[in-house]
């Protein structure tokens, strides 16, 4: 359970650059252990030693445990949110979803520990994200199918339902970043390339199935 009282670190008025040096290297610790152990897996002393500091100096710049969890969840949110915020009613409808899949499938590259950490949450009940999905990642999903409706009944791409295309283009381009080592076993690669293979194989399925015939 988090501290009701803030850390030291979080009671100056302006951080330093060793504060943040410092706050970041926990973070990236605490990425790395989440997603790969889950919330429950993991600890404060595992993360303080990954991070190369001791666990009192930890926790001088987070409360504990929950306090660093839902600090990366925040940030996920943003990075998850992002590619669908680009998504414009004023531009081409094929254009747009091909732009909104190669940044996802960016994302699941660039970003794959923040992929998996989310999933992992959800997977387990999204009992620390559950209320930040229900807010503004919510409200803008339904923005965002309402303009892919509208397309719908303009007759400028096939009929699909909004919402299902956009889960299966998350399920698809987040499946390379939470299958991860699945995928490079069987591919044999230690690579990126399988990223552009992927990127053509998903615009053909999705794209090539939106265009209205």
């Amino acid at each position: 359970m988090m501290a009701d009282k803030a850390p030291r670190a979080g009671q100056t008025r302006r951080k330093t650059a060793i504060q943040k040096n410092n706050e970041a290297k926990i973070l990236d610790a605490a990425l790395d252990e989440f997603s790969i152990t889950g919330f429950r897996g993991s600890t404060i002393d595992n993360i303080a030693s990954a991070a190369g500091m001791s666990k009192p100096n930890l926790l001088y710049y987070y409360t504990g445990k929950e306090h660093i969890y839902t600090t990366l969840l925040d940030q996920l949110i943003h990075l998850w949110t992002d590619p669908l915020e680009e998504i414009s009613a004023e531009g081409d409808p094929i254009e747009e979803l091909r732009d909104y899949i190669h940044l996802k499938l960016e994302i699941s590259r660039t970003h794959p520990r923040e992929s998996r950490l989310l999933a992992n949450e959800i997977i387990q009940g999204a009992h620390f994200v559950g209320e930040a999905l229900a807010g503004y990642p919510t409200d803008l999903l339904k923005a965002k199918v309402t303009i892919i409706q509208q397309w719908v009944d303009e007759g400028r791409i096939a009929k699909i339902d909004p919402i299902h295309l956009i889960f299966a283009i998350w399920s698809t381009t987040q499946h390379y970043a939470n299958f991860d080592s699945q995928v490079r076993t069987i591919l044999g690669t230690k690579g990126d390339g399988h990223y552009e293979d992927a990127f053509k194989t998903l615009e053909a399925i999705f794209l090539d199935g939106l265009r209205v015939k």
